[in-house]
């Protein structure tokens, strides 16, 4: 059994059995090509059936002088699955991984911006932007009014279609990580400013072939990148001299941050967020502790004493 083979095969585990995403398979086969490079200078003879837990501790040691600790802890996992792989299918015994512990990682609470913070960046969208014809700064603001008000991944965004729209009934489909669907819910102002994107500014873009049913699309009539969207939102930051690193995500975090200040229910919104668990969701729980300390004075059954 040879790596390049194995490792084929462990994609195509990854993308049908598992139903991943091309980022994430490609995270997993950077993973095992390096642990390749590894073992081709030194040890050529191991093979991933009878690689030893001690030639993988050599080799995480090794990675582990050039990443942090985090970078580590992911490398570790994504090794692991690997073996979890060959153990499933029946190639191995045991996973020489499991003995391997991960660097213990204290949880790092997302960035959040506030609502001012989120209304200054779309207010500094120049609506008058165009390119050949295309009103690209009308464009932009959607996209961002989207993006936060429906708490979305970026690769959620970008693959939304036009037939994933329910506006009648006030929702969205998203497909998610996994490519797990869920409805999410969709204010009547958002409603209203895709409405009018899609009927005075999208009407006026040269769709490619492959595109007609993609809804947020670029200069050229293709979906747009998750890059082109980390470029949107960092040049303006700096246009309104934002001092925070920002990223698609954080409007996300500040979506769920916001609605849990206001009252929202936690599992509401794991819901509206496709979290698988709502440990992932309880993390909000932590950003605001001043609202938390509202909370208790307001619910605390001995608040009157």
């Amino acid at each position: 059994m040879n790596w390049q083979n194995t490792l084929q095969d462990f994609k195509n585990y990854l993308k049908i059995e598992r139903g991943l995403s091309q980022h994430s398979i490609d995270n997993y086969a950077f993973d095992i090509q390096k642990l390749m490079l590894f073992i081709s200078n030194y040890e050529p003879k191991a093979s991933p059936t009878n690689i030893s837990q001690q030639t993988l501790t050599d080799f995480i040691y090794d990675t582990s002088k050039s990443i942090n600790a985090r970078s580590q802890a992911r490398l570790i996992s994504g090794i692991r699955s690997f073996f979890n792989y060959l153990v499933f299918e029946g190639y191995r015994k045991d996973n020489p991984v499991d003995q391997i512990e991960s660097p213990r990682l204290g949880r790092k609470l997302p960035d959040t911006l506030s609502l001012k913070d989120i209304d200054h960046l779309i207010a500094a969208i120049d609506l008058s932007r165009e390119y050949n014809g295309v009103r690209i700064g009308e464009r932009d603001k959607v996209i961002l009014e989207t993006l936060y008000s429906c708490g979305l991944r970026v690769s959620e965004l970008t693959t939304l279609k036009l037939s994933d729209l329910f506006f009648e009934e006030g929702f969205i489909k998203v497909t998610g990580k996994g490519n797990k669907q869920r409805f999410v819910p969709i204010s009547a102002s958002t409603q209203q400013l895709v409405n009018t994107y899609i009927n005075e500014v999208r009407t006026h873009i040269n769709i490619q072939p492959g595109f007609q049913d993609t809804l947020f699309l670029n200069n050229r009539g293709k979906q747009l990148t998750r890059a082109m969207i980390f470029t949107i939102i960092r040049n303006l930051a700096e246009d309104i001299n934002l001092n925070k690193t920002i990223s698609p995500h954080t409007f996300r975090h500040s979506f769920a941050t916001h609605l849990l200040e206001n009252g929202a229910d936690l599992r509401a919104i794991q819901m509206m967020l496709g979290h698988e668990s709502i440990t992932t969701t309880e993390i909000y729980m932590h950003i605001d502790r001043s609202h938390l300390k509202e909370v208790l004075t307001k619910f605390h059954p001995r608040r009157s004493r």
